[in-house]
């Protein structure tokens, strides 16, 4: 079992059924749900469409559940699409021609949003109206178009994409941080609930421990722990049925799962520790270079498994400890590496 944040297909319908539906159910996040809850507040207040709104963070985080929240709490309709499907100007100006007074627009992954699209947003964001160009050549014509006033939610995994222009139109940014333990368990207890699956406090402990900080995989988690103590136990979802059953799937006590696990090995076995370019790392565990980079190497690296280097990657003596092994002595010139800017 592969722990990525990212939602697999038949995950979609379950996590619709267990999303909070406002800011009072929303759990963690405490900074980000204070000041997003007094933006849309002032608007409400204002009658005003609320500013623009960007959510970023890693998967799983929260950003599609914030975005329906916000349309919720400001009583208006939710417009969801996607940055790849907003390749050209004429995409994205079907959807704003079309928005009603109020509606709340949902851009997710905005930063793979097209230029010329991205050009067009501008000015859609800032003045609530888009020009049209008729024609070609030196006879062509703008057409400025009126929009009504509407409040975009842009959610990004990579904020440093997007261009400085569009991130500066937002008027509020949130940065969504990985969620604590103590966050997790409230989390699951409620989804527990709804799913009608009875629990017990070590059980949602040791899933909570093991699910990377990230609610999506947690709520995962769960529904494969339900599946085991259905099967093999009381339907109870226990400290020992959560060990068994994350155990069978392969998530160990920090939350590591097999791949996290054979980059880890690869790297301190057959490498030494390194460093060791992402590819020659990549082919050794017979993943793609981009499922190295993306799914397993921000976790190694929050953990404080795996170091990256301006020569590659290096496993920290935490790696070691990790893996069984003693580290080798350090070497003066590779010590050098990690003093480069």
């Amino acid at each position: 079992m592969t722990l990525t944040p990212d939602a697999e297909p038949d995950d979609v319908a379950v996590e619709g059924a267990l999303r909070p539906t406002s800011l009072g159910e929303f759990v963690g996040q405490d900074r980000v749900r204070s000041q997003l809850g007094l933006v849309l507040e002032a608007a409400r207040r204002r009658g005003r469409a609320a500013d623009h709104v960007l959510l970023s963070g890693p998967p799983g985080l929260g950003k599609t559940t914030l975005a329906g929240i916000i349309a919720a709490e400001l009583g208006a309709p939710l417009r969801i699409t996607a940055g790849p499907a907003l390749q050209h100007a004429g995409d994205l100006a079907a959807v704003l021609s079309s928005l009603q007074a109020g509606e709340v627009l949902f851009i997710d992954e905005i930063h793979r949003t097209g230029r010329a699209a991205e050009e067009l947003l501008y000015l859609a964001m800032e003045d609530f109206r888009i020009d049209v160009v008729v024609g070609k050549g030196p006879g062509a014509t703008a057409i400025p178009v009126p929009l009504e006033p509407f409040t975009l939610v842009g959610a990004t995994t990579r904020a440093g994409l997007l261009p400085g222009p569009l991130r500066d139109r937002f008027g509020f940014t949130a940065h969504l941080d990985f969620y604590d333990a103590a966050d997790l368990e409230v989390i699951l207890v409620r989804s527990a609930a709804l799913l009608a699956v009875p629990t017990e406090s070590g059980g949602i402990a040791e899933i909570a421990g093991r699910c990377r900080g990230t609610p999506r995989i947690a709520n995962r988690l769960l529904r494969r722990v339900r599946d085991w103590a259905q099967v093999h136990g009381d339907g109870v979802v226990s400290s020992s049925s959560a060990r068994a059953a994350l155990e069978l799937y392969e998530v160990d006590a920090l939350g590591l799962d097999r791949i996290d696990r054979a980059v880890l090995d690869a790297l301190v076995r057959r490498f030494g520790g390194g460093p060791v370019g992402l590819s020659t790392l990549a082919v050794a565990v017979g993943e793609e270079p981009e499922t190295v980079e993306t799914v397993s190497e921000p976790f190694l690296v929050r953990l404080g498994l795996l170091l990256r280097t301006p020569r590659g990657r290096v496993a920290t003596p935490a790696a070691w400890a990790h893996a069984g092994l003693t580290p080798p002595p350090a070497d003066p010139v590779d010590q050098q590496t990690f003093d480069l800017d």
